[in-house]
């Protein structure tokens, strides 16, 4: 878990990269979390910068 309290499995939106899908954590360590986005594919966050949103899986997208 990260210091905002990402944990791997958890679902996430980029709030300035809607077009980007879901995106399911990989791994969090410090500020770095890494995220697997549903048309953009892996990206490395730095949660100082980007605050992410949390998301559920099975509501529709927006």
């Amino acid at each position: 878990m990260n210091a905002d309290g990402w944990t791997p499995g958890a679902y996430v939106r980029h709030p300035e990269e809607p077009d980007w899908g879901l995106g399911q954590v990989q791994s969090a360590i410090g500020d770095r979390v890494t995220v697997n986005f549903q048309h953009r594919g892996k990206v490395l966050i730095d949660t100082s910068v980007v605050r992410l949103a949390a998301a559920d899986p099975e509501e529709p997208e927006a």
